[in-house]
């Protein structure tokens, strides 16, 4: 495949769900909210040619174990649905440090990662004292990421950067303090990568945040951000909600469920 346009092809693999109360979701809790609301759990590939990214790695089978979620696959064997190995991961975009989105990295061996400066000062320093904000960290995911510092592993950004033609990084915060998303250039558009900034769709379009949350500020500014940076609101992904597997043309495997996020959505939102 050739992509003169600095294009990317990006993949939502899902490895992980959970079955919640709707009531978890939100942070202003509605009298309506009745009911299970799943979360799913996703990493996402892009792939252009030989290049090829990963955003986010997922959490292992000892992670899922200990909180309770249902691991369907492990997040980084699932590329070798698209024969691809561990190995030829160069680069990784880590959105943010919590447990479903930053373990595995020591399954990649050969590969760079990227972090928002503020995330990781997040999540070593002072903030790290208070249960409530470090519950959703995994210290051995950020023993690692400090470990690959000091290997020379890690690139740090710092604020909104360019990570090569086609990928932008999005500072967003809000859920953690150094939260990014990732803006792809695709064939239908700049399609962006909510990752938390936004868990669920209905989280962002009715203003009603998920209620793990650093600064409620920072998420709410987040959800404009988003929408000034994607092609329209159909190019916005959240980064939990199983709908997206709904909405998008399937990648045909038997390991997985798996997105094509670069294509047009193929059918409206559930209720």
């Amino acid at each position: 495949m050739t992509n003169p346009a600095n294009q990317y092809e990006i993949y939502a693999i899902r490895y992980a769900t959970h079955d919640r109360p709707r009531s978890s979701n939100f942070l202003q809790r509605d009298p309506h909210d009745e009911g299970s609301m799943p979360m799913d759990y996703y990493v996402w590939l892009l792939r252009s040619g030989k290049r090829l990214i990963l955003v986010d790695t997922g959490f292992n089978a000892e992670t899922a174990a200990r909180r309770s979620r249902r691991l369907l696959c492990c997040p980084i064997e699932a590329l070798s649905v698209f024969g691809i190995d561990a190995a030829q991961i160069t680069d990784v975009i880590v959105t943010h440090l919590h447990y479903d989105h930053a373990g595995n990295l020591d399954k990649l061996p050969n590969a760079r990662f990227h972090i928002q400066d503020a995330e990781v000062s997040f999540a070593t320093g002072r903030c790290m004292c208070f249960g409530a904000l470090r519950h959703a960290y995994e210290i051995d995911d950020v023993l690692d990421l400090v470990r690959y510092v000091y290997a020379d592993r890690v690139v740090f950004h710092a604020g909104d950067d360019s990570l090569e033609p086609g990928i932008e990084l999005l500072r967003i915060g809000g859920h953690t303090a150094g939260l990014q998303s990732v803006r792809v250039n695709t064939e239908r558009g700049w399609v962006v990568l909510a990752s938390d900034a936004s868990h669920y769709y209905e989280n962002m379009q009715s203003a009603r945040p998920f209620p793990i949350i650093y600064n409620l500020g920072d998420m709410l500014e987040g959800y404009r951000k988003l929408d000034a940076a994607a092609d329209s609101p159909e190019h916005i992904v959240p980064g939990h909600d199983p709908d997206v597997l709904r909405r998008y043309p399937a990648w045909p495997n038997e390991l997985t469920a798996i997105a094509c996020l670069h294509q047009a959505p193929a059918a409206a939102a559930s209720a």
